[in-house]
């Protein structure tokens, strides 16, 4: 795989994988068996015909495979760059048990690549997309939920309009993922191919205070799907959490991308990154955020995790790059007390831990070491240790059953304890992957059109099975 060098990339935005060359990924497509079981379409979450696309690419015919793709996936260029697939598709691949998959991501994100060059999809959205059948469908929340959702019911022939708090459509897309690993143009121009489906879109609406869910069906929507992820940060609770300096990394990375700090020559935007900084985490938040840092100008950026490597979620690609790219690893190792001075945050107090039983994560509890306090200076601190529901929506919908982290709940399909009200992503299953809160959504979308169509679902008081 081709990669920006890491003397190089520190110094810029630019993405760092830079995918593979035609030569190469019809090397990668000839290696595939085209198995008859097809394990690697049922470890997809939006059930890709991946033979049969990488069936067209040995073809050359990588327009009709993107069609393909489309048939499930509605964002395949987004999905080739950050779908962690070695733990999905690649990893049901039959050839994993031989130690190489086929690179199914790679080969996504190439055709996805290939079609915007050609620009030939008019005619695919001609076919694909119903005639609209008049009913009003409401997507609250423009991420990969979202985005899917709408995408899919427009093919079904809904009206569908999705509801954006901020002022761009993308939601975490391009409020959270880097333009290094997920440049704005790709999010822009897939947010594109779900408007041509005839997707209406409106930014700058809060739904739960700009209107509310009573509103959109005096306005004629007979159903909802809620999509609008986790963006509530969590903090440590410790000491000092509210020095200047410390960010969550919600912010942090809405600074830097929605506002554009990445584009440092042209945009004074206000983030404060000094020489030395710190993010605790383990996840590929917390290794956006610190290379992030980096590419702003700190010279120094540490991770501080808990845990070893081992039990870290982020994806063996990022942790390779940050690595890479000079960060530094502070491993089993919990900040306890952040100190300052005249207000800013000069100083991690932290203790070192072992490794004790395994906790409800099914890792391995990390357990702090008596007397193994030790201090590490900083300028900036980030925290990405996670994020829950916003409450701003769900508090205004008091019929709405959450769970006791304050996700809603909901079953299988996506259903909640309001008839009609379907939601899905993180807002149900809490901080996840954009591949999951898509796989949701597409059961959602689904389940939206059984309810629309069945008179007798309409009708019921709550669903029997929450």
């Amino acid at each position: 795989m081709r990669k920006q060098p890491p003397e190089e990339r520190i110094k810029n935005f630019n993405e760092v994988a830079l995918g593979l060359s035609e030569r190469e990924t019809l090397d990668e497509a000839k290696g595939c068996l085209g198995c008859k079981k097809a394990n690697c379409v049922k470890g997809c979450p939006v059930e890709i015909d991946i033979p049969a696309f990488i069936g067209l690419v040995k073809e050359k015919r990588y327009v009709e495979a993107a069609e393909k793709i489309k048939e499930k996936n509605n964002l395949p260029a987004i999905c080739g760059r950050v779908c962690p697939q070695e733990d999905q598709c690649e990893k049901a691949c039959v050839l994993f048990k031989k130690g190489r998959p086929i690179k199914i991501g790679y080969l996504e994100r190439f055709v996805a690549a290939r079609e915007m060059e050609k620009g030939e999809r008019a005619e695919t959205k001609k076919r694909k997309t119903a005639e609209n059948n008049g009913k009003k469908v409401a997507v609250i929340g423009s991420g990969p939920a979202g985005l899917t959702c709408s995408a899919d019911l427009a093919k079904m022939g809904y009206d569908v309009t999705v509801f954006e708090s901020l002022h761009k459509p993308g939601g975490v897309l391009v409020y959270g993922i880097p333009e290094f690993r997920l440049p704005k143009e790709i999010v822009r121009y897939e947010v594109e191919y779900v408007r041509s489906l005839g997707v209406k879109t409106e930014t700058n609406v809060i739904i739960g205070r700009t209107a509310t869910l009573d509103d959109l069906r005096r306005e004629g929507f007979r159903a909802f799907f809620v999509g609008s992820g986790a963006g509530l940060p969590y903090f440590m609770g410790i000491e000092g959490e509210n020095l200047n300096g410390v960010y969550s990394a919600n912010e942090f990375l809405t600074r830097i991308n929605l506002m554009k700090a990445y584009l440092f020559s042209r945009y004074d935007t206000p983030v404060t990154v000094g020489s030395r900084v710190g993010v605790i985490g383990g996840g590929n938040v917390a290794m956006d955020s610190a290379r992030c840092a980096k590419r702003l100008g700190a010279k120094e950026v540490i991770i501080i995790y808990r845990r070893t490597e081992k039990e870290m979620p982020a994806r063996c690609e990022e942790i390779e790059n940050a690595k890479e790219e000079g960060i530094r690893f502070e491993l089993l190792t919990n900040p306890t007390r952040l100190l300052g001075k005249d207000g800013w945050i000069k100083e991690a107090e932290c203790v070192r831990n072992s490794l004790g039983e395994p906790d409800a994560s099914g890792r391995r509890r990390p357990l702090p070491i008596e007397g193994s306090e030790f201090k590490i200076g900083l300028d900036t601190l980030v925290c990405a240790i996670g994020q829950g529901p916003n409450p701003l929506l769900l508090s205004t919908i008091p019929d709405l059953r959450l769970t006791k982290r304050g996700n809603i709940e909901a079953d299988e399909d996506g259903a909640t304890s309001i008839p009609g009200v379907f939601a899905g992503g993180d807002i149900v299953t809490g901080a996840a992957t954009v591949i999951s809160a898509m796989g949701a959504a597409k059961k959602s979308a689904r389940a939206i059109n059984r309810y629309l169509k069945d008179s007798s679902l309409r009708g019921a008081k709550r669903r029997s099975n929450l």
